[in-house]
């Protein structure tokens, strides 16, 4: 005995605004998320139907146009009841990114692709915790600086130092985190947790 595919439900309608926000407040239930997120799921989900709508032969295209329309309209109206701050986003994202061994430039990235206005992504970096506890968090994470067992030969030091710089640190940063107190390493990371 084989198994059956599944029977393809049908497209039916476009998704209504209605549809549109509650499968918002689905998503948001899940996830954070930003408007420029939120907006990128919903036009995804418009345009899921659409594709299979056209599969049926239905015609889409004032279907798929008013759906991308409710879309960002929801989007914005998720902001305007509050369940969608950016800049929180951003600030929670920066301290996180920190935390786990990011330079700024890494954050500034992240947080553009993400859909953050450049304002509320300054802000955010500016207020997470420092570059060099990030640095810090990254040897670690590597195992290497302060955070190694083996003798920090100059042809390995040049090594860890290309690792920082592809992260994004300055070599200033690099060389201070690489030069560290393994003690005072691991309690600035602690403090970093917290």
């Amino acid at each position: 005995m084989g198994f059956s595919p599944k029977p393809k439900r049908p497209a039916g309608k476009p998704p209504s605004e209605g549809r549109l926000r509650e499968a918002a407040i689905a998503h948001l239930a899940k996830f954070a998320s930003t408007e420029a997120g939120l907006a990128r799921v919903l036009a995804n989900r418009v345009r899921r139907w659409a594709r299979a709508a056209e599969a049926e032969g239905q015609d889409t295209e004032a279907g798929l146009h008013e759906g991308l329309a409710a879309a960002r309209r929801v989007a914005a109206a998720m902001v305007a009841a509050g369940a969608v701050d950016d800049a929180g986003f951003a600030a929670a994202r920066a301290r996180r990114l920190a935390r786990s061994g990011r330079s700024r430039r890494a954050m500034a990235a992240h947080l553009a692709a993400k859909g953050i206005d450049p304002e509320y992504a300054q802000a955010a970096i500016a207020q997470a915790p420092a570059e060099a506890d990030a640095a810090l968090a990254l040897c670690r994470k590597r195992r290497i600086g302060p955070f190694t067992r083996e003798a920090a030969d100059p042809t390995l030091r040049l090594k860890w130092l290309g690792v920082l710089a592809r992260a994004g640190f300055s070599r200033e940063v690099a060389e201070a985190a690489l030069q560290a107190d393994p003690g005072e390493a691991e309690s600035r990371l602690i403090a970093l947790k917290q």
